[in-house]
């Protein structure tokens, strides 16, 4: 049974600190929808925003209080009063008062420096600001979390200085303490032997909130709560002014599952993945396959040497089991993989193909051909997909080309020297036994193609209705080769549950792009059957 000690409580700034990231932008809408993911993540504090700086903030502070949380407590940012200000005057501390949350933020300057060049006023008012700031939010009912801003630079500049402005926080009743790196630049060395000199010298609780602008934010929160904070401030992937704040989707994981602290519950962790691209895809913001824990790639095996020892045992190439941060192991299949690779893709296919077996031999060996002549299937799994079921006899083709023509016709227009472009295809297809030959036209030479195949098709498969392109890109293979050169299309498309990706190469534009869209056409028919 865990002690009181070992309970670490996560302090999420994701709606504050998170949109000062570049390109990040929330409505207070969004913020609504984020705060009630947080809670349902299980996060203790959700930090919403500093209600004296904008409307936007102002409405979002209205509207959640009609929201009815299962845990997390709504907190209210904002500084300490202004110098030569009664606290009671201060627009901001009113501001936070009327944001009526029962958690409210304060920063502080901890630096010398700041105080003076900053402020422009004298180091005891600096000090009497924090302890009236902390105590008139206190004496009104607040739970008050005191931020020491630039506190380790501070503490390197006059260490007697900065330790004073945490004690005048903590005399005037502040229910935590927050070490802010806000500039980022401290080392895990720096954290813990601060933290060795004064957490003896102060009685309230402390956090730690850092920055990454030397990637070392969330280093440095776990080893300032190894030295003894019990409160993190972080925000879901990392999202943050510069180069981000530590990002609560990797510290979670190490905290509960590498250090034994308890954050969340075992349930809750496992919705993680699922938090870290909802976020991502309110805020538009395209996610990182990368990232640890969360990302597409965090348990993406390619080598086939890595394949085939995961095959035995996953403990041999990853650090926990994916389930339990709620993503999953993904097998990738390219020109590095081995027959284990193609195996363990067959088996997720709920194909019939043995290990190390003639037939997965030569499947490898086409793709290593095939990704050679530049294609490319970490991208394009529905294209792998078929070729797979191609390989092995598992696959029956819906249609068969008989031959595709295509027209593209540039004329004047009424003679005043503007131009239009006019493309058809006559394309012939053999469905069992009937053939059909049909012409379209269209906005450009593939959206004909595209055209001409729904209309030869849809009397077959009405359902091709359902489906449509979201995205078309053209790669050039060799640049040096100039018009000649080889191109990768990728085709991506969706119907009204999922998504997929196909793939097509030749020195022929429409030829790539013809393959690309037959494969998608095919895999949409496929998973239809």
């Amino acid at each position: 049974m865990r002690g009181v000690g070992d309970l670490v409580y996560v302090y999420d700034t994701t709606l504050r600190d998170g949109t000062q990231g570049e390109g990040i932008s929330l409505t207070a809408e969004d913020k609504l929808k984020i705060t009630a993911k947080l809670d349902e993540l299980g996060v203790h504090y959700i930090e919403g925003g500093w209600p004296g700086s904008n409307p936007k903030d102002l409405d979002y502070f209205r509207r959640v209080r009609d929201i009815s949380l299962k845990q997390a407590k709504i907190s209210a940012f904002g500084s300490t009063r202004r110098p030569g200000v009664a606290v009671e005057e201060d627009l901001n501390i009113r501001a936070l008062l009327e944001a009526a949350t029962p958690v409210v933020a304060i920063f502080g300057k901890s630096w010398d420096f700041h105080v003076t060049k900053a402020l422009n006023t004298t180091l005891e008012e600096n000090l009497s600001m924090i302890r009236e700031s902390v105590r008139f939010l206190k004496d009104r009912g607040r739970e008050v979390v005191y931020d020491a801003e630039h506190f380790f630079d501070g503490y390197a500049a006059n260490p007697e200085y900065a330790q004073e402005t945490l004690q005048a926080a903590a005399a005037a009743g502040a229910d935590w303490i927050v070490l802010c790196d806000t500039n980022g630049g401290s080392l895990p060395g720096d954290i813990e032997a601060v933290l060795a000199r004064i957490k003896g010298e102060i009685n309230s609780p402390l956090g730690i909130h850092a920055h990454n602008d030397g990637e070392l934010a969330v280093a440095n929160t776990l080893t300032a709560v190894r030295c003894g904070a019990r409160q993190v401030q972080g925000t879901i992937n990392g999202f943050g002014e510069r180069c981000g704040n530590a990002n609560i989707c990797s510290l979670l994981p190490n905290l509960q599952l590498k250090m034994g602290f308890f954050c969340l519950s075992a349930a809750s962790l496992q919705r993680l993945t699922e938090v870290s691209r909802y976020v991502s895809e309110i805020a538009n913001m395209t996610p990182l396959s990368g990232q640890p824990f969360v990302g597409s790639s965090a348990f993406a095996h390619k080598g086939g040497i890595h394949v085939s020892a995961i095959l035995k045992d996953p403990g041999t190439y990853e650090h926990l089991d994916p389930q339990l941060v709620g993503n999953s192991r993904r097998v990738l299949v390219s020109e590095l993989s081995g027959s284990s690779n193609i195996s363990y893709k067959a088996r997720e296919l709920g194909l019939d193909l043995v290990n190390d077996s003639e037939s997965t031999h030569r499947l490898c060996s086409e793709v290593k051909e095939m990704e050679h002549r530049g294609f490319q299937f970490e991208g394009a799994e529905a294209s792998l997909e078929l070729l797979l079921r191609r390989g092995s006899g598992q696959y029956e083709e819906y249609f068969i080309l008989e031959s595709l023509k295509i027209l593209v016709e540039k004329r004047p227009v009424n003679g005043e020297g503007a131009e239009s472009i006019n493309s058809e295809a006559m394309i012939k297809l053999r469905v069992g036994e009937q053939v059909i030959h049909t012409a379209a036209e269209g906005e450009g030479p593939v959206n004909a193609v595209d055209n001409a195949l729904r209309k030869a098709l849809e009397g077959f498969y009405p359902a091709l209705k359902e489906m449509h392109l979201v995205d078309y890109k053209v790669r050039v293979l060799d640049g040096k080769d100039g018009t000649c050169a080889k191109v990768r299309v990728l085709i991506e498309s969706a119907d009204a549950t999922e998504t997929w990706s196909t793939v097509g190469v030749s020195e022929n534009i429409i030829e790539a792009s013809w393959q690309a869209l037959t494969d998608s056409m095919n895999y949409f028919l496929l998973k239809r059957r």
